[in-house]
């Protein structure tokens, strides 16, 4: 019997993919590994592997034609087979069997019903539906992660229920009643709570105004990762309660730290080590003295962090992306900076893991190659901060009761005042400025 070929879920957050390549021609003699097709997400560019051996027969899907996440796209079986397909997206029973066999098990999901629909169907523990159906959630919305990534678990049910926005309930009922997803929905009453105007905004959004006529030159479609960062940047700016500290730091001794350890260890490494290893570092160093900013905002809670993941921004062709360095503070200098080019590398080629991507506590952006000195940059949801970095300068400055020039660097704090209150993250940022200016204490940490 021939196996079924789909598409693969890439991360949690990923419903569609764009077919860049088929790697393999229609009926051509496949192994188990083998790269068959390319596929571009928001984020990245991945090969798909095949999970069996055989002839494959590929279906009717071109290249640079956008499919849904676990769509059957081809069979895999005997010479003589010929694609049928039997249905869009694999069922759960078949990538129950699928995973088992994988070597990297993908999560299952199905489309969205609408709200009643039966979800018998969804695999599920015992203690995740009976959860599900004490709290009304949909368990087709639930990304599970038991059984090889096939099956909600109870956590599964929990960790959904901590991302869903507060509602009143009138508003939930009209969301229901409407078939509204109120994961979409931006809540405009006390304390970001939905309220019925939000909903019934979503349904009857408000009248387009029409723009006047001018010619255009370009036009760039909001999909992929540009999409994804207007959307994000949207929601941030709209529901965080930012408040912005600037400080000017004197960076004359981690300018003069910086340059001693390139000439000692740039050949060693094979790369010299630049401000923003440094900087990581220190960031890493205060948020384990002061963990109230590593942390993340629930519907009900505000989480501090066990583990130090920082996130640094990069500039690709792609547009933005942030490549995460998980457990900074137990890293080396080294260590850190091979991890952070690896990543830089394989965000610039679109080759990045969903990994790679994911599970960031705290965001550095730096600007200063670029002449900038300050600037106010947007929070990475769900964080707590995100620290702006300038360019490092020479300035004349008072010391001591004399005019000497030094190493100015200009960076700014952007923090949200939902989780943090002014003073504490004004100690936090302070303790930054400590270490830029002596950065021998990192070594008393």
């Amino acid at each position: 019997m021939a196996a079924e070929f789909f598409i693969p879920k890439l991360g949690q957050t990923v419903e569609e993919v764009t077919i860049v390549k088929w790697l393999v021609k229609d009926g051509q003699k496949i192994g188990i590994g083998d790269a068959i097709m390319e596929v571009e997400t928001d984020k990245a560019v991945f090969p798909v592997e095949s999970t069996d051996k055989g002839y494959i027969h590929i279906g009717p899907y071109k290249d640079g034609e956008v499919v849904p996440v676990l769509t059957v796209v081809a069979i895999i079986g005997k010479e003589g087979d010929q694609f049928e397909a039997k249905g869009t997206v694999a069922t759960v029973e078949e990538l129950e069997t699928t995973a088992s066999e994988a070597s990297k098990p993908e999560a299952a999901i199905q489309e969205k019903p609408a709200p009643g629909e039966d979800q018998g169907n969804v695999f599920a523990s015992p203690r995740a539906r009976k959860l599900a159906n004490e709290k009304s959630v949909n368990l087709v919305q639930v990304t599970p992660t038991g059984g090889g990534g096939v099956r909600v678990a109870e956590r599964d049910v929990l960790s959904y229920l901590s991302t869903v926005p507060k509602a009143t309930p009138v508003a939930q009922r009209v969301a229901t009643a409407e078939g509204v997803d109120l994961s979409g929905v931006t809540g405009t009453g006390p304390g970001g709570r939905i309220v019925k105007e939000d909903v019934q905004r979503v349904i009857k959004p408000a009248p387009i105004t029409l723009l006047p006529e001018v010619e255009v030159a370009n036009r760039i479609q909001l999909k992929g990762v540009r999409g994804i960062i207007a959307e994000r940047m949207g929601v941030s700016v709209h529901t965080t309660a930012r408040v912005t500290f600037m400080m000017e730091m004197d960076a004359t001794e981690l300018v003069a730290m910086r340059n001693r350890l390139k000439d000692k260890v740039a050949e060693a490494w094979g790369f010299a080590p630049g401000y923003n290893d440094l900087l990581a570092k220190i960031v890493a160093a205060a948020l384990r003295k002061y963990p109230y900013m590593n942390a993340r905002l629930t519907p009900d809670a505000i989480e501090h962090l066990s583990h130090i993941n920082i996130g640094l921004a990069v500039d690709t062709e792609r547009g933005l992306l942030v490549p995460v360095i998980r457990d900074t503070d137990r890293k080396s200098l080294h260590q850190f900076g091979e991890e952070f080019r690896e990543l830089v590398e394989r965000a610039r080629l679109g080759r990045s893991l969903p990994e790679d991507l994911s599970g960031g506590t705290f965001t550095i952006t730096n600007l200063g190659m670029h002449d900038i000195d300050g600037f106010t940059p947007v929070i990475n949801l769900p964080e707590a901060a995100i620290l702006g970095v300038g360019r490092i300068t020479a300035k004349p400055v008072v010391r001591n009761g004399e005019i000497v020039v030094r190493q100015m660097w200009t960076l700014s704090l952007v923090f949200d005042h939902r989780l943090v209150d002014g003073a504490p993250a004004a100690r936090f940022f302070q303790f930054i400025k400590q270490l830029v200016e002596e950065p021998y204490l990192l070594l008393a940490e």
